[in-house]
């Protein structure tokens, strides 16, 4: 369990908000819309009414005793850049803030976030891969070269064991796991590929490929 801090409860910040919720972290929400927030209250441990922006209210939130404070505001970059760097100003451990364009992402990081969440551009990347791909469930970018992708068992693949098929070796890459019947389930040498079930491979995209054409 964290504790988290999230500022922002626009249509972003709830669809976080619910999640958190869902994984039973404690969380402070804040907001200047007072609707925004009663809407939550069921949701966190605690809620404020206020302007984050503001350095005298920020600090009176105890900024320095959260696990990860998210800045979650979408449409008003500047209270945004300026909340960003009160936080590290402030002591948050880790602060984590959303941007709109590339160009946000790098002041954000420049006023002191730890990491920045780029939804618009992690989902249109989702979504061409996705829905132009035969094969691919499912996928997820893990920065750098390497990526986690769902993909169907390759017939050739079907009926046999991961150590003879060889995986690593062969195409370089490592499978996580088996998704079958909804539930992921470990994988060893002895565990034998059928067509029902998916693989959760990391790797990159040209192996990946290559596997699947194979």
């Amino acid at each position: 369990m964290k504790s988290v801090l999230l500022i922002g409860l626009g249509r972003f910040g709830r669809h976080a908000l619910e999640k958190l919720n869902e994984l039973n972290h404690e969380v402070m929400a804040v907001d200047r819309n007072e609707a925004c927030v009663n809407e939550v209250l069921p949701m966190v441990t605690d809620a404020q009414i206020g302007d984050a922006s503001n350095r005298t209210f920020l600090q009176t939130l105890g900024v320095d005793n959260f696990d990860v404070c998210f800045v979650a505001i979408g449409d008003d970059f500047q209270s945004s850049l300026v909340i960003t760097a009160y936080l590290k100003e402030l002591g948050a451990k880790k602060v984590v803030s959303r941007a709109s364009s590339e160009i946000q992402r790098q002041f954000l990081l420049r006023n002191g976030a730890d990491d920045v969440i780029y939804p618009e551009k992690e989902t249109a990347e989702w979504m061409a891969v996705r829905y132009t791909i035969d094969h691919v469930h499912n996928y997820i970018d893990l920065e750098g070269d390497l990526d986690m992708y769902e993909v169907s068992v390759p017939a050739a693949w079907r009926g046999k064991s991961v150590a003879q098929l060889d995986v690593r070796r062969r195409y370089n890459l490592n499978i996580l796991a088996v998704r079958s019947n909804g539930r992921d389930l470990p994988v060893g040498g002895d565990t034998v590929l059928n067509e029902n079930e998916t693989l959760l491979v990391v790797g990159t995209w040209e192996n990946v490929r290559k596997a699947l054409r194979d």
